[in-house]
């Protein structure tokens, strides 16, 4: 059956089809290579993300991202460096944490000309809350991830205007107490809408089924935190100073720790793997990958991707996107 949705719209992308937007001499050319591969997986607008870094590293990545002039860039998604020291900071490099600052974004900021858009923070990072202030007041949007937060921290930076989990369910610990915890908090939080990596490494089926049921489809968003490995061949790869390994399951890890270390997953297949675990309807999935995570960032999506939906075998493949 032939499915039209908007544009695909993926907040969270780190790199795509050999190319590392974290590593300094990205060109132009990489970025349009990039942007034509994310347009055949049905991605017509998203968020190139970058990753903890020093400043130096940072401002180089972001200032030839300020300066290309593709509309498929919504702008950029700084995850960190202003996240927790624990085991909840995930792969991000513990050397280039940091507390939060006004100035040390401003710094960030001005690398990026303006265009960051979108900030992910640990709320109990020293100096978080009176970010999340300051960001909010210039009309950037906030996200909740790499925390290690009490329930408390997490409502303190709700009520300070954080709207966005960070890929819910991962950058936490793994040994978290049944009740109370962060996740929960998050999913109780109606202010907070929730961003899912549905490459079932991140999430077992079951896990993205409830946490969608919790938050409600209008609450949730698909994203990839998709790497170089996506969309190209299992073996190694560069996310900033970070070497990757992209196995041939599609698992993307530090080859030493085996820890995760972004994804390989491409959002059309995010979308045909949560309508089977969910078993929402493909109409609803489709637009947690399109007009709802461009809504979050105050954005629309563009132009229509026109996919074959299998209701039977709850597949998802893109056929054709138009006008964008």
């Amino acid at each position: 059956m032939e499915v039209v949705s908007p544009g695909l719209c993926d907040l969270q992308v780190n790199g795509f089809a050999g190319v590392d937007f974290n590593r300094p001499g990205l060109s132009v050319d990489a970025l349009e290579t990039a942007a034509a591969a994310l347009r055949r997986t049905g991605v017509t607008r998203f968020l190139p993300t970058l990753i903890t870094a020093p400043l130096e590293a940072f401002a180089a990545c972001a200032r030839v991202l300020a300066r290309w002039t593709s509309s498929s860039q919504l702008g950029i998604h700084a995850e960190g460096p202003y996240l927790s020291p624990t085991e909840a900071r995930g792969a991000h490099p513990p050397a280039h944490l940091r507390p939060a600052s006004v100035e040390d974004f401003r710094r960030r900021q001005d690398a990026a000309e303006g265009r960051i858009v979108l900030v992910t923070l640990a709320p109990e990072v020293p100096g978080a809350i009176e970010l999340i202030a300051h960001l909010v007041s210039s009309g950037v949007r906030v996200a909740i991830g790499h925390s290690a937060a009490s329930p408390e921290q997490i409502r303190e930076g709700v009520r300070a205007g954080a709207t966005l989990s960070t890929h819910l369910g991962n950058g936490c610990a793994g040994g978290l107490p049944r009740h109370p915890n962060l996740i929960w908090e998050q999913l109780a939080a109606d202010e907070l809408s929730a961003c899912f990596i549905a490459d079932g490494h991140h999430l077992p089926a079951a896990t993205l089924k409830a946490m969608v049921r919790a938050k409600t489809p209008g609450r949730s968003i698909l994203v990839t935190d998709a790497t170089a490995a996506a969309a190209a061949p299992p073996g190694r790869y560069s996310l900033g100073e970070l070497e990757i390994e992209r196995s041939a399951s599609g698992r993307v890890t530090l080859p030493r720790e085996g820890k995760l270390a972004g994804s390989s997953l491409t959002l059309d297949e995010a979308v045909g793997r949560a309508a089977r675990e969910t078993e929402l309807p493909i109409d609803e999935v489709l637009a947690m990958a399109s007009s709802r995570p461009a809504a979050a960032i105050g954005a629309a999506p563009a132009g229509r991707v026109v996919g074959e939906w299998d209701a039977r075998a709850r597949s998802f493949a893109v056929a054709r996107v138009e006008g964008a």
